[in-house]
């Protein structure tokens, strides 16, 4: 078993592993005891009470968090004639059609965080759907990442656009923001997920929906989130 540096046992004895934290609290704690050297991430995980081997509980969906991620995001649209140029003015980072499929399937050309595409466009991305599918950039009408109007859907993902999705497990995993955010800018990111996860609840769901959250940073100890006082902050 792998010992705790001094860093991480002072942290973990600031944190009442038996307590549930109001959301501000939490955040609160989490940005308190975090102390990499970098701007650590602050995440999310949320255990919903839903049966992920049955397609109609399989909860996925997307939301904009209101104060971005803190992370610079490289967006690649998949268009061709105007839609190309509606992609450039409003900040995708990379445009084209077949030249880009190309160098995606041929070289193994990934230095993308998102993937955009009108539908005209779907017949050839689909060609690299082995590549895109499995790293989560395929993209996907339910999500808005296929869509005529390209110039939203970029300036939704440039501004904080993030897809959420439940694992074999139940647990949803989504980045809030960064430490440096402070408390405020992440309650509010966080806030929106947890309204979007509750609109993403399933109509079979039964029983409990979200039985557990928890927030903590890249380098942090977990803290747990009161689920009652979550459902009530969204």
């Amino acid at each position: 078993m792998a010992r705790l540096s001094k860093k991480m046992k002072a942290a973990v004895g600031q944190v009442d592993r038996l307590k549930l934290y109001e959301l501000g609290e939490a955040l609160d704690l989490v940005v308190k005891v975090a102390s990499a050297k970098f701007d650590e991430t602050v995440e999310m995980a949320v255990r919903l009470g839903v049966d992920p081997r049955q397609a109609d509980q399989n909860v996925r969906g997307t939301v904009v968090l209101p104060h971005g991620t803190g992370k610079t995001v490289r967006v690649l649209v998949f268009a061709k004639g105007d839609k190309e140029k509606e992609a450039l003015d409003a900040g995708a980072d990379f445009v084209g059609g077949d030249d880009l499929v190309k160098k995606v399937s041929e070289e193994g050309w990934l230095e993308f965080d998102s993937v955009i595409a009108t539908p005209d466009m779907m017949g050839a991305v689909g060609r690299i759907g082995k590549v895109l599918g499995p790293r989560g950039l395929m993209p996907n009408p339910k999500l808005g990442t296929v869509t005529f109007d390209v110039a939203k859907a970029v300036q939704e993902m440039k501004a904080g656009k993030i897809e959420f999705r439940v694992d074999k497990a139940g647990i949803v995993h989504v980045p809030v923001g960064k430490v440096s955010f402070g408390r405020e800018k992440l309650e509010v990111n966080a806030q929106s997920v947890l309204g979007s996860l509750n609109r993403a609840k399933p109509s079979t769901a039964k029983g409990n929906y979200m039985i557990s959250v928890g927030i903590s940073s890249t380098m942090g100890p977990g803290v747990k989130v009161n689920p009652v006082a979550a459902r009530a902050a969204a």
